[in-house]
């Protein structure tokens, strides 16, 4: 918690030091047609004698949705923490909408954003004021209107004026996803963004991601351990094993790879350090 509240603090001292909000899809001096908008080579971090993330490296394209598994303690954290700017690599380079991160990452914070449904906002504010107060952060224009906005898209209207402390589980996950969208971000990095959700809700808000992502051609990464997820949506998949990536590749070559009908099958695999089945 302490660690998003800096980043977003951040995020907003870059909008104060512009004097204005960026507009929206709106390429720093930084950004370079057709670069990847997740640029990550020979990443390493070392916390006292454990390396938590192993010399990894990838690319991920731009309006694309990409999953990146793995069981606890894998590395995804760590990995997502060092592209949003929020933990240094002991080495290796990150670079993310054109910017290198963390040192420029005041040029690409108005264009990112991040959900996690175990993140809480604050409990006596009402959802309006919270999202309210993440569109100042972030400087966003017509900010009421992109609030009602929200509120039609994710169906919030019924508890838009409700305190977030009197929410259940499922509505507080909607409101993080609301949160996340204020801003319409190039780059949207989701932690389970449906758990605590029944399927019908689950599915509807998958659906609701997949429609962002194409009609503003943003970029997902996706960190989930729903396997049915992250076969639906994912374009490619990062699994990751004790800070290293294990296999890289779309959810069908994968599963093919590993003879397997399910990516859950293939994440058991993994996890239990069996030897993949190679497909005759």
């Amino acid at each position: 918690m302490r660690l998003l509240s800096q980043w977003l603090n951040d995020a907003h001292m870059q909008q104060r030091g512009t004097g204005q909000a960026q507009a929206p899809n709106q390429p720093p001096a930084a950004d370079q047609g057709g670069s990847a908008a997740i640029d990550v080579a020979h990443l390493v971090k070392v916390y006292k004698t454990t390396r938590a993330v192993d010399d990894i490296s990838f690319r991920i394209a731009r309006g694309s949705i990409t999953g990146l598994l793995g069981g606890n303690g894998a590395g995804k954290t760590t990995t997502i923490a060092m592209i949003m700017g929020l933990v240094l690599p002991t080495s290796g380079r990150v670079s993310v909408l054109g910017a290198k991160i963390p040192e420029q990452r005041y040029d690409v914070l108005g264009r990112m954003n991040f959900e996690s449904p175990y993140v809480d906002m604050p409990m006596r504010l009402t959802v309006r004021q919270n999202l309210t107060i993440f569109g100042r952060l972030y400087a966003v224009q017509q900010l009421r209107e992109r609030i009602d906005q929200l509120a039609a898209d994710l169906d919030l209207k019924e508890f838009l004026d409700r305190s977030n402390g009197k929410l259940s589980a499922g509505q507080k996950t909607r409101v993080a996803l609301a949160k996340a969208l204020i801003n319409e971000p190039d780059l949207l990095l989701l932690d389970e963004p449906t758990a605590s959700l029944d399927p019908d809700t689950a599915d509807w808000v998958r659906q609701h991601l997949e429609t962002y992502r194409k009609t503003h051609n943003a970029t997902i990464l996706l960190a989930s351990h729903n396997m049915l997820e992250v076969e639906r949506l994912c374009d490619r998949v990062i699994i990751m094993k004790r800070g290293k990536i294990q296999d890289d590749d779309s959810p069908e070559a994968i599963m093919a790879r590993y003879n397997r009908d399910t990516l859950e099958e293939v994440f058991l695999d993994v996890a239990r350090g069996r030897v993949r089945e190679e497909t005759p």
